[in-house]
């Protein structure tokens, strides 16, 4: 029997299949106009959050000598307004609140809030308690606010994921429904908050397995739900900015127009240990972070809304504990809150003098600052001391490397920018993300 040769123009169905996926609009279309929706309130939680950080660090930080993001022009000196009883008990009182709240009240609002999202798509259908919402908020905004080292993207994907559960349920929307909106409204907060709808978008994407697969079915309600939550909180940013409760619509991080990207094909072999050289560090990071949550916070024979206090302690005794000798006399208060300002300097180059292994310090010490302040049941995201730990990792490299290799290492300060994206694509495992989030 003669056997039939396929068209080259005929499909198989599988591509039709996996189109029909993601853009069958016929089928869908009430769920895009619900993805609009959990947009909007997405931005409108992330404008709560973001303002309420502002507020509150605005009057903590001074204390601490922390450096809130976009602060001065790098040319004060903040550690001069540092006390020492501020640095050691603000943290753990932050803690104090923190444990005692979330404990209390809501549970499921401990630590990073990204596995939290997880959890809740996988396991319990997509539902999100609303209780969890506010306590997430007030705990977060104590634990960052209070010095710890901890950033605002886990809080505001579980805020806006939240949103979107809630939503779906009090419409009475099925399972589906619920767990689709409820990671469009994790990606319209992070959309919000970070001002990269694309990049929210992709990443309740691409966090969802511990792999390289990805949620293809909640793409399109994702991207309309972070254009939506971006536009809508440019909106109101700029509609409350010149009041007091207001604040502008602006970027922490800033790549000066002189910093050169143009790469020699010498160069590329520094480039290839640096890739090894994240893997490692990113390594040892979540060892620490998850093990001193496993083996010690958790083992801790006392009240579980103590143990953040502990931690703050503890965070707080090592900035004042490590000091460095004509750099920083007084502590180490860079550790403390997401690090922005520092990772502006970096990109700069002015930050410690361009001296390599201060800068590498900074980067051992804020993988246990981190540890210290979310494994303890402290409440608050690691995207920003992900960015800090890759950005310092790539100032040192690049330092070590231009200070030994200057002809074959001419722009240091291009590691920052590719440490951060680095390192945070292998701990978080969102290769795509990371490109759009820090670029």
């Amino acid at each position: 029997m003669r056997k039939e040769t396929q068209s080259p123009h005929r499909s198989d169905g599988r591509f039709a299949r996996w189109f029909h996926a993601i853009f069958d609009l016929e089928s869908s279309g009430d769920l895009l106009l619900y993805s609009a929706l959990v947009g909007i309130v997405s931005a409108v939680g992330a404008w709560i959050f973001a303002s309420a950080l502002r507020w509150t660090s605005a009057l903590t930080y001074p204390l601490m000598g922390v450096v809130a993001a976009g602060s001065g022009d790098g040319s004060e000196n903040p550690i001069a307004g540092l006390t020492w009883w501020a640095v050691l008990l603000l943290p753990a009182l932050g803690g104090l609140l923190c444990g005692w709240l979330v404990t209390t009240f809501a549970p499921e609002a401990e630590g990073h809030g990204t596995d939290a999202v997880v959890k809740a798509f996988h396991r319990l259908q997509g539902v999100i308690r609303g209780r969890a919402l506010v306590v997430k908020i007030i705990a977060s905004v104590l634990t960052i606010c209070s010095g710890g080292s901890a950033g605002r993207e886990g809080p505001i994907a579980q805020i806006g994921a939240g949103f979107g559960s809630v939503l779906a349920t009090r419409l009475k929307l099925s399972s589906v429904y619920r767990r689709t909106l409820m990671l469009a409204g994790a990606a319209g907060g992070i959309a919000a908050i970070f001002q990269a709808p694309l990049g929210g978008a992709l990443f309740v994407c691409e966090v969802l397995y511990g792999s390289a697969a990805v949620e293809f079915t909640v793409v399109v309600p994702a991207v309309i739900a972070s254009l939506t939550a971006y536009s809508f909180y440019i909106w109101i940013c700029r509609l409350t900015e010149h009041f007091p409760w207001g604040h502008p619509a602006a970027h922490e991080l800033h790549v000066s127009s002189n910093l050169q990207f143009d790469v020699s094909a010498q160069e590329l072999p520094f480039f290839l240990i640096f890739a090894v050289l994240c893997a490692v560090v990113g390594f040892i990071y979540v060892k620490v972070f998850y093990g001193s949550r496993d083996y010690f916070f958790r083992k801790l024979r006392m009240p579980a809304m103590l143990k953040p206090a502990l931690g703050g302690l503890m965070l707080g005794a090592l900035v004042l504990l490590v000091r460095v000798p004509g750099q920083t006399p007084d502590g180490m208060p860079h550790v403390m809150g997401g690090g922005y300002h520092w990772i502006q300097q970096a990109l700069d180059g002015t930050l410690f003098g361009n001296v390599w292994w201060v800068i590498g310090l900074l980067c051992l010490m804020k993988i246990f600052a981190t540890a210290f302040s979310i494994s303890s049941g402290g409440s608050g995201g690691v995207f920003a001391p992900s960015l800090f730990i890759g950005g310092m990792l790539g100032a040192a490299y690049g330092q070590f490397g231009h200070h030994y290799f200057p002809h074959l290492v001419p722009n240091p300060e291009v590691f920052v920018l590719v440490g951060m994206g680095g390192f945070f694509a292998g701990v978080a495992k969102v290769p795509l993300t990371s490109v759009l989030m820090v670029c």
